[in-house]
């Protein structure tokens, strides 16, 4: 359904699910959801992030299971390499979609992987001290 970007964006009030007269303006919104953090009031270290990402990772993963798979990985990583926060959104991909097993795409304890595009930005919060 390539047609739900542009729904996203414009706010379509007639699309419907294919072959159906279900209207899918209900599901989806153009308003976007918005939060407001200041950087400026916080010290942040290298570890600090904020996840961005497609319903592909939040349809599969919690905020909970995020929150700990980023918390695993980054102190693995070198705090001076500059892939650490890419190489941390790629394992945050393949979590979501998992390993292909006979029955399908396989997340942690046999559930489905996401079967929906993936996209994961991890961006570094540490920036934000210089704002002070």
């Amino acid at each position: 359904m390539a047609t739900i970007g542009v729904t996203r964006g414009l706010g379509d009030h007639d699309l419907k699910v294919h072959d159906s007269n279900i209207y899918i303006k209900p599901f989806l919104s153009s308003a976007p959801e918005v939060r407001i953090y200041d950087l400026s009031k916080y010290e942040h270290g290298a570890d600090d992030v904020l996840i961005l990402a497609t319903d592909g990772l939040w349809d599969v993963l919690s905020n909970e299971e995020v929150a700990e798979a980023i918390t695993q990985f980054l102190p693995n990583c070198d705090p001076d390499d500059p892939h650490r926060y890419t190489l941390a959104a790629q394992d945050l991909v393949m979590r979501a979609r998992g390993v292909l097993k006979d029955r399908g795409w396989r997340i942690s304890n046999d559930r489905l992987g996401s079967g929906d595009d993936i996209s994961v930005y991890v961006i570094p919060l540490i920036h934000g001290n210089k704002l002070s």
